[in-house]
């Protein structure tokens, strides 16, 4: 029986041997298609090749692409773990030609390899193909022998394929297989194919058409070949299976849930297993691409599913974080084919563990909310969406979860009052998901790229090249000159220019021809084009022309010091908090350095010395930083750290730094840090200066920020925080060394003068006794006092120790302090069934000419506007008194 590696690997054997160019699943966070969520399909990659826009040098590709169906149009989260083939992460199995072959050719090569290298029988297979295509019709019958009755004609859109409501689009051709009479459905088309006898496993599309607004179409100058085929479904088959769930694959992950919750796998929690395993998949490799939890767009979906995943482990009764230790098994099953999850495997296990601990804490306590919530129901009524959305917004349960948790009760929820609950929270959702690709307006740089190629880049050997002028742009059309005064965009065929990467900020400086000159305010890259952003300051610049660049050399500088110590901090953060950090995103500009990284918590004063201590080691170090060109693999052997998420051409440059040991010869276990960077570097560790952290902070859920400087910036910090301690130290009249403790006892000493003054302003306030001072009033002692220099704060200690005096009675006190006005009240406890002292405060508020105050009975406090009407108030107060007796 073949595993399911076994079978991707069949399958892209097959299309290499047949002229296919093998290509790299891409991440699930598209970078060329701002419209999706994440990848769901295998052609997203391919998008621009298929469109024109794009060119490659391929014409015939081959994929194993991961896909997440979770979030936004495609989502089958409600579905996963009660189907047999709903999956929130799958492999799409796909072969493609841009502008190759065609629909002869796609078809063989699907035959071929159905029923020969898969060994399928052929009299179970049967197709669908759209109901105009006689085209299609015909090469099934000559390749296949398939008869009429076998190739079902479809009328919908299940068998007409559209990228949009204009572009590409074109008929398509399904593949089904029989499962025997023995299981109920109908072939497709037919009033029973809803059931399991039937089920596709494969679909080609035929790109052969473009249409346009008013729904004409055209053919398209190149035809192209898009074809999908889930390997979930295909294993299932070829295993013998009918249900996904029963793969090999899936198998290994359902028994290795069973084993971490002591629970059968077969057992009353079939379900939970089957939800486990599949969000396993799709957490582990999101978080892989770079996806982190978080309460809006990508990292929310992730939530969602990394939540659901934990509650059913709940319901299996795990006491304890469950999902990381299921990770080293979906290493070992897809690690092989997709190393992303081996080098990312300490962060996935990282966020699970946090994550699950997190949510564990308020789980309880919401599902006992949602029992309690329907105990208040008739049976089988739904929960209302109110509810719903208080598990949402007190302790952090998506609707889905919610959903999912009634499911089995038979109940449903009120989605419409959910809704309109949660209306502010989805927009900002909803705008918050939206991708964040290449735009669509990119395509004058795509031709710029077919014409002229890839701009060369010079700079990590120079700061100074010359050049020849490709193209102008300006307003998003090329033009043949650009006069002085005039944006323009720059392209050249070489350029010794940083275009902005990787966190590295563009390049700036001036750009010469004979005519005229510019000057480079930021450089870009799109499509592999360099984009000088420039303003011409002098003559006219002319496209063809040759022209002088010339980086400017002191900003450069201090972007490649602060781009250095970025690798070097990377590496102490990794070896001081752990293995689990990983770089989440940087900035390397002129004036600073910021870096983000995956960490749970703060980093500790004693964590930070030890970082800034160890970058500064080996800055004074000075060892030489060594750039090397290698393939990824052999890159990722030698131990360098690859951004999550990031794709990888077939040659990358590793840069080193940094010795270990007492040798210092530069053997590779030695050296400290190695990296993958395209970026530009000092030429020794040295030539940073020094290094200087200023502070760090949350970026975003599971993520820390760290701020620092280096060189002149780095020192001038620190001679500045000195200079400020040398101030703090003269007006101490103290030595620096003695700073911290003499703050210390001053701090000590003020909180003991400021309990001192409020005790004294007590005492002023208290005058000579209450007892003595009060009126009776129905029976009533009651003390009025107006003070100064009594903020609200003090108040209350000062109304229990008047009440204390007057052993039983009522106190008012009308304070001022600062330009604020205060009314305070209270009642011994004998009396406050008969007064309360909030009404007696709303009561001198009122007369005061303001409104409110609260508290207890027996004490209250309110503001006022003034106390100008301070005798109105008392006033007011001694009726309401008597009127209580």
């Amino acid at each position: 029986m073949p595993s399911l590696n076994d079978i991707r690997s069949t399958f892209l054997g097959f299309f290499e041997k047949n002229g296919h160019r093998v290509v790299d699943s891409s991440p699930l966070v598209p970078r060329n298609d701002p419209t999706l969520m994440f990848t769901n399909s295998g052609m997203v990659q391919f998008k621009n090749l298929f469109t024109g826009v794009e060119t490659r040098d391929y014409t015939r590709a081959t994929s194993a692409q991961k896909c997440v169906r979770a979030g936004g149009k495609h989502n089958d989260l409600d579905n996963v773990g009660y189907t047999a083939r709903h999956h929130t992460f799958f492999e799409m199995l796909g072969n493609f030609s841009f502008g190759d072959y065609f629909k002869s050719e796609a078809i063989a090569f699907a035959w071929e390899l159905l029923t020969r290298d898969f060994g399928i029988p052929r009299d179970r297979l049967l197709v669908t193909i759209y109901h105009t295509d006689d085209e299609a019709a015909r090469i099934w019958k000559q390749v296949a022998g398939l008869p009429d009755d076998r190739i079902i004609r479809i009328a919908t859109a299940d068998n007409f394929w559209q990228m949009g409501p204009t572009g590409p689009c074109g008929p398509c051709t399904e593949i089904f297989f029989d499962h025997g009479e023995d299981i109920w459905g109908g072939p497709p088309g037919s009033a029973e194919e809803d059931g399991d006898r039937f089920i596709e496993i494969w679909n080609l599309v035929f790109m052969q058409n473009e249409q346009f607004e008013d729904g004409s179409m055209r053919a398209l100058d190149m035809q192209s070949i898009d074809t999908g085929m889930g390997l979930e479904r295909i294993g299932a088959l070829l295993q013998g299976k009918h249900d996904n769930y029963d793969t090999d694959l899936m198998r290994s992950l359902i028994e290795a849930s069973a084993h971490a919750t002591s629970s059968e796998p077969d057992g009353p929690g079939k379900v939970h297993h089957r939800v486990i395993a599949d969000h396993l998949r799709s957490t582990g490799f999101l978080i892989a691409d770079g996806v982190m939890p978080s309460n809006e767009g990508r990292g929310y979906v992730l939530r969602r599913i990394m939540r659901r995943a934990m509650r059913h482990a709940h319901m299996l009764g795990a006491q304890d974080p469950v999902m990381h230790r299921l990770v080293p098994e979906l290493v070992r099953q897809m690690g092989d084919a997709y190393p992303e999850l081996n080098r990312a495997r300490p962060l996935i296990e990282e966020t699970l563990r946090s994550e699950e601990t997190r949510f564990r804490q308020t789980l309880d306590r919401g599902l006992r909310l949602l029992d309690d919530e329907l105990a208040k129901l008739p049976d089988g009524a739904a929960l209302p969406g109110e509810a719903a959305f208080k598990l949402y917004d007190t302790y952090g349960f998506p609707l889905d979860l919610t959903q999912d948790a009634l499911r089995e009760k038979g109940r449903a929820v009120d989605s419409a009052g959910f809704d309109a609950a949660m209306a502010e929270q989805k927009a900002k959702a909803r705008a918050a998901w939206a991708g964040s690709g290449e735009t669509a307006d990119a395509a004058i740089w795509y031709d710029l790229a077919d014409r002229h190629g890839a701009t060369e880049f010079l700079g990590h050997d120079t700061e100074e090249a010359e050049g020849q002028i490709l193209a102008l742009v300006a307003q998003g059309c090329e033009a043949e000159q650009a006069e002085t005064g005039e944006a323009v965009q720059i392209v050249v065929n070489q350029s010794p220019f940083y275009a902005e990467s990787g966190g590295q900020v563009g390049d700036t400086g001036l750009i010469r021809t004979e005519t005229g000159a510019a000057r480079v305010t930021d450089t870009r890259k799109i499509a592999g084009v360099f984009v000088h952003m420039a303003e011409v300051t002098m003559g006219t610049i002319h496209r063809g022309q040759g022209a002088q660049l010339s980086v400017d050399h002191a900003r450069r500088s201090t972007i490649r010091a602060n781009h250095s110590a970025t690798h070097l901090l990377h590496e102490a953060l990794r070896r001081i908090l752990g293995e689990h950090v990983a770089q989440r995103g940087s900035l390397n500009a002129p004036d600073r350095l910021r870096f983000d990284f995956s960490h749970n918590h703060a980093v500790t004063p004693e964590e930070m010395a030890k970082i800034e201590a160890e970058v500064n080691e080996f800055i004074r170090q000075n060892s030489p930083v060594e750039t090397r060109i290698m393939t990824p693999d052999d890159a990722r052997a030698l131990g360098a750290q690859a951004l999550f998420g990031e794709k990888y051409g077939d040659e990358v440059r590793v840069v080193s730094m940094g010795r270990q040991g007492n040798s210092g010869k530069g053997a590779d276990g030695q050296t400290y840090s190695i990296e993958l960077c395209g970026g530009t570097h000092v030429g020794r560790t040295g030539d940073i200066g020094a290094f200087a952290v200023l502070g760090d902070s949350a970026s975003s859920a599971g993520v820390r920020r760290i701020e620092a400087l280096t060189g002149q910036a780095a020192l001038d910090h620190l001679r500045d925080a000195d200079r400020q301690l040398g101030e703090i130290a003269g007006l101490l009249k103290a030595q620096s060394k003695d700073v911290v403790n003499r703050v210390r006892a001053l701090a000590d000493e003020r909180k003991a003068l400021a309990n001192e003054v409020a005790q004294l302003k007590r005492q002023l306030a208290m005058g000579g006794g209450n007892a003595a001072e009060a009126k009776e009033i129905g029976g009533v002692k009651f003390v009025a006092r107006k003070v100064e220099g009594v903020g609200g704060k003090e108040l209350g200690p000062l109304i229990d120790e008047m009440k204390a005096q007057l052993g039983s009675g009522a106190v008012l006190v009308l304070a001022e302090a600062d330009g604020k006005a205060t009314v305070a009240a209270g009642v011994t406890p004998d009396l406050t069934d008969r007064l309360s002292a909030v009404t007696l405060v709303q009561t001198a508020t009122a007369a005061l000419g303001g409104k409110g105050g609260g508290g207890r009975p027996d004490r209250a406090q309110g503001g006022a506007p003034s106390l100008d009407a301070a005798d109105a108030a008392f006033a007011e107060v001694e009726k309401l008194i008597g009127e209580s007796a």
